[in-house]
């Protein structure tokens, strides 16, 4: 009877030590994520919003660990970049936005043995992508002939808007886009242009854009199409209390002004992150390329739903469901400048 005992614990015991391996070797398995966000941090409702929602879904559907950081003023993204690099378990690091081109090069090509990805990586002909960087890329120039489009067909004033962040390459092809859909769908249309500023802070000031915003209402404008962070918020505000409309960027941003928010021009930087992730989770990541996203990958989009469907009359909505089937097909070709 002893001997018995004696064998259920022995074999108990072992059991016991079986499973807590077991828990540490899933616990080892985990995988680790670092993302540094852009200027304006989570809460701006647009793109470092969406970089979190895929972290999110990462969390819930692949099992993955996380950490962030949040620029802070004067922020050097080097050092967060490098500081989520030293740390033990991480496997990828984001850095999330087009001013993390040059600093998420060097840190990859010093970090042979991490992964990175970057949202909006500024590609040319000059940079050669380290082997472990992969440049996350969208065609934000079609999505905006769209907007453009649908705006120039909205009007009632016949003059529209475009307000940017930071003034460089990136957001000049939302510009260049919203313009060119407008005087497709209507050259007589007048398209008013301003900017925050030149640097990464002209996507965190509302002031400004609201500035800018009551500016372009007063000169005409009924509508305007802003790609500027959380400057935007501004251009919503704006908007609210003159009774205008806005187009928002990145996100769908109906929620911040129902009513004001005619539509929103959207790009999966969400799916972009998650889709990342899984790919490194399954062994897949394949770095020294570009990966891109347009409107027939649906990478980029607008929105038309039961929100702002009642804003957006049938016969434009068709109209615009033309233009991006012949932007689809190769008919129409947006040029970026």
């Amino acid at each position: 009877m002893n001997r018995t005992i004696l064998l259920c614990f022995l074999l108990a015991a072992l059991l016991a030590g079986c499973g807590k391996r077991a828990d540490q070797q899933q616990s080892a398995s985990t995988l680790k994520v670092g993302l540094v966000f852009d200027v304006g941090g989570r809460g701006d409702k647009s793109f470092n919003d969406g970089a979190y929602r895929g972290l999110e879904r990462a969390k819930k559907e692949l099992g993955i660990e996380y950490q962030y950081i949040e620029p802070g003023p004067g922020a050097d993204r080097e050092a967060a970049l490098r500081q989520m690099a030293t740390q033990d378990g991480i496997s990828i690091i984001f850095g999330i936005g087009f001013i993390f081109t040059d600093d998420v090069t060097k840190i990859a090509q010093e970090f042979p043995e991490k992964k990175f990805a970057c949202v909006d990586y500024t590609l040319d002909t000059t940079r050669v992508l380290p082997k472990n960087l992969v440049a996350l890329e969208f065609k934000e120039e079609e999505g905006s002939f769209l907007v453009g489009a649908l705006a120039a067909l909205m009007t009632k004033t016949g003059t529209i808007g475009f307000i940017g962040g930071m003034e460089s390459p990136l957001i000049k092809k939302f510009e260049v886009g919203y313009v060119s859909g407008a005087k497709y769908a209507n050259p007589k249309c007048k398209v008013l242009i301003g900017y925050a500023g030149v640097t990464g802070d002209a996507f965190k000031n509302p002031g400004k854009g609201k500035e800018l915003a009551l500016g372009q209402f007063d000169q005409g404008a009924d509508i305007i199409y802003h790609a500027s962070g959380v400057t935007g918020l501004g251009v919503i505000e704006a908007a609210r209390e003159r009774k205008k409309l806005v187009i928002g960027v990145d996100s769908d941003q109906y929620h911040e002004a129902p009513g004001t928010i005619l539509t929103s021009m959207t790009k999966v930087v969400d799916n972009s992150v998650y889709e990342t992730i899984k790919a490194v989770k399954e062994g897949t990541f394949q770095g020294g390329r570009a990966v891109r996203f347009d409107l027939k990958s649906k990478g980029i989009d607008y929105v038309y739903d039961e929100h702002n469907k009642d804003m957006i009359p049938d016969d434009v909505h068709r109209r615009i469901e033309e233009i991006r089937n012949k932007i689809i097909s190769g008919e129409i070709i947006v040029s970026t400048q």
